[in-house]
């Protein structure tokens, strides 16, 4: 009975037996902890996982051994230039590729709604993923960056594994004050076309990742 409780935990056969009482604790508290993550209410502003990062995280959710926390597939925003976790902070915010027409749209309906400085952002794919143990974020990080998301870490401590896992894609710079766009029309199209291509590079490496998993 109690190996086969050790089993289904995921728990490995170690020299003379199965692991200890307060690793399998450990386990079940984890366990635990993925079931109420998973059937939590969604607190993002969108209120359910990107669809480009879904199946992503669909696929790590299925193994024992990892449950995500956060998740963003990459997007494309127009912020105020104040903390992000300020409030009503987004002035424009789209996870999809952008045209020039659209963005010009944009800019123009955040003029009317703030007239100080105003930053345009293409930000890469995040992921948060919980670990049952080091051993499990090591093997995940390692899949991670193999698939090029090389700005990932892990934060380990007695309680909890936590990686933190980030693509290199990114672009930033102010682009409206005081009403007035301070680039003109080409530059415009630059910044469309490149941030554009970063996220097309972002949603590939989410796609390598699964496969690896």
């Amino acid at each position: 009975m109690r190996r086969s409780l050790w089993r289904a935990l995921g728990c490995r056969p170690r020299r003379g037996g199965f692991d200890s009482l307060p690793s399998l604790i450990f386990k079940m508290n984890f366990l635990e902890s993925k079931k109420k993550q998973l059937n939590r209410e969604d607190k993002s502003n969108e209120g359910e996982v990107d669809k480009g990062i879904a199946d992503l995280c669909k696929k790590i959710n299925e193994k024992k051994e990892y449950y995500t926390t956060s998740s963003c597939a990459g997007r494309i925003v127009l912020i105020k230039a104040l903390p992000e976790k300020a409030k009503n902070v987004f002035l424009f915010k789209t996870h999809e590729k952008i045209s020039f027409s659209q963005l010009k749209k944009e800019l123009e309906n955040a003029s009317k709604k703030y007239s100080r400085l105003i930053y345009f952002k293409q930000e890469s794919c995040i992921l948060h993923v919980a670990c049952v143990d080091l051993g499990s974020g090591l093997k995940l990080l390692n899949k991670a960056r193999i698939a090029g998301w090389k700005r990932s870490g892990m934060i380990a401590s007695g309680k909890r594994v936590i990686l933190e896992l980030m693509s290199t894609e990114k672009l930033e710079l102010p682009i409206m004050d005081k009403g007035r766009l301070l680039v003109n029309d080409s530059y415009l199209k630059l910044i469309v076309k490149e941030a554009n291509s970063k996220l097309e590079r972002a949603r590939e490496k989410i796609k390598k990742f699964k496969d690896l998993i």
